[in-house]
């Protein structure tokens, strides 16, 4: 078994008409569960349109992951673990609720994360 850090989900709003939609989404996520708002939001690293980014353990993924599939209201999410290898994360091993996103792929590496985006706590 990989060593496992916790998940990111992706909350994609795409444009600002959806951007209240995802705020609506993520605050909601916020007040139920222990997850961190992420500071990677927008368009930002292998994600091609705006999104936002929620941090959390591994023990969190199941309450977190159903909430997000009957709460999504309409958007897609990206759900991925943080291994040791970014690349096969959001790949291989990741999960999507709504509509796959085409990612910037190229920019991941068979590596691990830049510091910063591991659940702190």
């Amino acid at each position: 078994m990989v060593e496992l850090h916790g998940y990111h989900a992706h909350i994609y709003y795409g444009d600002d008409s959806r951007s209240l939609i995802a705020d609506e989404v993520c605050n909601d996520l916020a007040a139920r569960f222990p997850v961190e708002l992420g500071k990677n939001n927008g368009i930002a690293g292998p994600h091609p349109i705006a999104q936002r980014q929620v941090i959390f353990r591994t023990p969190a993924f199941a309450e977190v992951v159903p909430w997000l599939m009957f709460n999504r209201q309409g958007l897609d999410i990206l759900i991925h673990p943080l291994s040791d290898d970014e690349f096969q994360d959001h790949t291989d091993n990741a999960l999507w609720l709504g509509n796959p996103v085409p990612l910037k792929l190229e920019i991941l590496h068979h590596g691990p994360y830049p510091p910063g985006l591991f659940p702190s706590r």
